[in-house]
């Protein structure tokens, strides 16, 4: 009981002095990978870099605290970051303050309900998520986290479309014309220095290299270059006009946003006084909606307005009282020289500051990193939010937990340590729980960290702590080091760390054990694509469809007539082309006996006898149900009675004590008949086969010797 409470407390168990040197080397070796993957991740995500920070803070201590895994390395993860950047994405603009409630709400949710799982000890649910399904999804997830970092990697913006392919075909077309070649410069650096390094020994800590030598040659170089300019000195028709434009769709927006407000007071105050069907609520709720249209398409243009600025691309020149003047690239003014760069305007979500324009020509950095410790916060809980991402809030806390649950297994096999999944979702569910207090975003098991480190020795969930106050650490003394830190390096952590998710041999292993699982596999990857940004829908089409496929197979189970094989058994007599006695049918029925599948069993029973103009008796072989009902218990009394009516006899075989309690507590024991009931098939055909054959000329028999279609008897076994 202290085990499941306190899990931690068997770590130190015949622990000693040079398990914790194993430890403390690993927890500073992950904490290496960790901080710069956190970052990374947390942009996945739609959120400032140092919400990664944040969590990457506490959420891998806690879940090594309550988790069952003593290696395995929980945190910020790519799959889990992306699905939090789609669930957002239609409720709160990325970044804003809104869209860091909404998903430290998210992080909440995911929690308490993977929490609920493992205190109700239901972590048997993940197995919804079929390999296949989950091998789709996420070689498909992989693809499009690839994709979404392109941007980053060539320095072009894009506004997200409707689905992810339009998206990458606007990046490559920004990037045609616009690329910035430092940008991409350092990312292709640092994609080498990253692969190299894992080359010549991975467990050296080349994303941190990666990081380290990037941020020092953006720092040296200037690679950020940013300006602020009044709006007047901006000599673009273009770019002035279209700023107007967008600042005031930002203003229409805002003014339509506070006048929502006041209405949804009026809609509960309606309701309240009126009641939910009266007119004044139906009159509130008529002028809501009209709003809501009028909102979103002002929020369509806004992004129309958004993309054309961030074509816009200027040159600029010295005045003679020292100011800049901005002209287009295709202004040329006889005696104006122009400097050499490119600058592009930098436009958010926010109203543009004709006093304070911002102007870029250099690179993109993560910048400035609250210094210290995230303060303690309850998550901001809005009631329609949190019903509006329940449903992603369940995938993901699946997801996340057969991710971790995994991995979790993996190193257990490797270190012989004994895995309890619903202590592990406990773990996951506490870490994401307390997280969410301290800012934190959802966050699960993670592949590449938990591999560094097993490799690098830990022997407990202490190399976590470790991790987690390295973070502290960073926190506290050295984001000032960070502000440098390149976005395309960022992007490139993230790319290099998802080429370890596709997993293509995933479909050929699915496609050679069962077609079907092949096929869901594939739809579920395709599906996955086609919906993206909107993941969930292609992960639950997935389990929909391995539902039905497992309903469908438990509806039709595997029925066969057997007879005497060269090995000794008795097998399926079509498969393998062996004849069939005339007088005794020897049926094999696998799968549970219930309601869906109980007239199955009658039809293929009745068309066998009616197929088999000398039968004499019919022994089922029941050595493959596990489970009878009160539908299947029906259908074996039903049969028995018919089956009698038209002089056959009826045996059965090989039922488990379980289906022969059922039997005798309706009993249906006692109708077949104990003399009917053997313990397997050579019995029953020692017993029943002389008195069925009496006055038969069928020689020989094909229970007793083998006999192929054909008419050999013996002879070398045919497979």
């Amino acid at each position: 009981m202290i085990a499941r409470f306190l899990p931690f407390l068997e770590w130190f168990k015949g622990y000693t002095i040079h398990h914790f040197r194993l430890d403390f080397v690993s927890g500073i070796t992950v904490a290496l990978v960790l901080v710069p993957q956190s970052m990374a991740y947390a942009q996945l995500a739609g959120l400032p870099a140092y919400y990664g920070l944040y969590a990457a803070f506490l959420p891998p201590l806690v879940a090594s605290l309550f988790g069952s895994s003593r290696q395995l390395a929980t945190g910020p993860v790519a799959v889990v970051s992306l699905m939090t950047a789609t669930a957002l994405e239609p409720l709160a603009t990325a970044g804003s303050e809104m869209f860091v409630a909404y998903a430290i709400l998210l992080a909440l949710l995911v929690g308490l309900f993977q929490l609920l799982l493992g205190v109700l000890r239901l972590g048997l649910v993940v197995n919804f998520l079929s390999h296949p399904v989950v091998n789709g999804f996420t070689n498909a997830a992989a693809l499009i986290i690839a994709s979404s970092q392109l941007a980053k990697i060539f320095g072009v913006n894009v506004v997200q479309a409707e689905h992810q392919y339009e998206t990458v075909y606007n990046i490559f077309r920004a990037a045609w014309y616009f690329t910035h070649w430092p940008t991409l410069g350092l990312a292709i650096l640092a994609f080498i220095i990253m692969y190299a390094i894992r080359r010549i020994n991975p467990r050296l800590p080349y994303v941190l290299v990666a990081v380290g030598v990037t941020t020092i040659i953006s720092w040296a170089t200037g690679f950020e270059h940013n300006c602020a300019m009044k709006l007047n000195q901006i000599k673009s028709h273009e770019a002035v006009r279209t700023i107007n434009q967008f600042n005031e769709t930002v203003d229409r927006i805002q003014e339509l946003v506070d006048q929502r407000i006041q209405l949804g007071a009026d809609m509960k105050k309606a309701v309240g006084v009126y009641g939910e069907n009266s007119l004044a609520a139906a009159s509130v709720h008529n002028e809501l909606s009209l709003l809501n249209i009028e909102i979103e398409e002002l929020k369509e243009r806004n992004q129309l307005l958004k993309q054309q600025l961030w074509m816009i691309h200027l040159k600029s020149t010295g005045t003679h009282d020292g100011a800049m003047e901005f002209y287009d690239l295709q202004t040329n003014i006889a005696g104006m020289q122009y400097d050499q760069y490119n600058w592009r305007l930098l436009v958010g979500n926010r109203r543009i500051d004709s006093a304070a324009v911002r102007m870029a020509c250099g690179g993109s950095v993560v910048g400035n990193i609250p210094r210290g410790l995230p303060s303690l916060i309850f998550p901001k809980f809005d009631t329609s939010v949190a019903f509006n991402l329940l449903p992603i809030a369940i995938i993901i806390s699946l997801l996340g937990f057969m991710e971790a649950i995994s991995i979790a297994k993996a190193m257990a096999a490797r270190t012989g340590q004994r895995l309890d999944p619903n202590q592990e979702l406990i773990g996951q569910g506490m870490s994401n729980i307390v997280g969410s207090f301290f800012q934190s975003y959802a966050v699960s098991g993670s592949f590449s960290r938990s591999a560094v480190n097993i490799q690098s020795g830990a022997v407990s969930g202490l190399s976590n702590v470790v991790s987690s106050l390295v973070v502290v650490i960073v926190l506290i003394f050295l984001t000032p080091l960070l502000y440098y830190l390149p976005q395309a390096v960022l992007a490139a952590i993230i790319m290099m760390a998802v080429i370890g998710l596709l997993n293509v041999k995933g479909f050929i292993h699915s496609w050679k054990a069962q077609k079907y699982d092949g096929i869901i596999g594939l739809i579920t990857f395709v599906l996955t694509l086609g919906f993206a940004p909107h993941l969930e829908w292609g992960i639950m089409v997935g389990v929909i469809l391995s539902l039905g496929l497992y309903m469908l197979r438990n509806m039709k189970p595997d029925i066969a007539l057997l007879a005497k094989h060269p090995d000794g058994t008795w097998r399926n007599s079509e498969r393998f082309g062996l004849a069939r006695c005339k007088h005794l049918a020897v049926v094999r029925y696998n799968g549970s006996l219930f309601f869906a599948n109980t007239n199955y069993l009658e039809d293929k029973i009745l068309e066998l006898v009616s197929s088999m103009p000398h039968l004499k008796q019919v022994i089922i072989v029941g050595n493959g149900i596990n489970e009878l009902d009160a539908s299947g218990e029906d259908i074996l009394s039903l049969l028995a009675d018919r089956l009698r009516e038209n002089g056959l006899g009826v045996s059965v075989t090989g039922l488990n004590d379980s289906v022969l309690d059922v039997m005798r507590r309706t009993h249906l024991y006692e109708k077949i008949g104990e003399n009917q009931l053997f313990r397997n098939v050579a019995r029953a055909i020692d017993a029943l086969h002389r008195e069925a054959h009496i006055g038969s000329d069928e020689a020989p028999c094909p229970l007793l010797e083998v006999v192929y279609l054909d008419g050999d008897s013996g002879g070398k076994p045919r497979w």
